[in-house]
């Protein structure tokens, strides 16, 4: 996972909700500065701010540690 397939998973699916940038930024708390970076692919996107725009999209973060065992967020 990288920051540009984040930005590609962000932007697709707020295409596909049928939803402006400036729309996804309200909803999700953040400026629209932010989703435009963010979709950009920009390595340096806050990570909070991140997962509120995932959260606002509907989307879930699955992380897996080493050892096998996951958690989602």
């Amino acid at each position: 996972m990288t920051p540009s397939v984040i930005g590609e998973i962000v932007r697709t699916t707020r295409k596909t909700q049928g939803l402006r940038q400036d729309q996804l930024a309200g909803a999700a708390g953040v400026g629209l500065r932010f989703i435009v970076d963010l979709e950009a692919g920009k390595p340096t996107a806050h990570l909070g701010k991140t997962l509120a725009v995932l959260a606002a999209l509907g989307c879930s973060v699955h992380i897996t540690t080493p050892h096998g065992s996951g958690e989602h967020a």
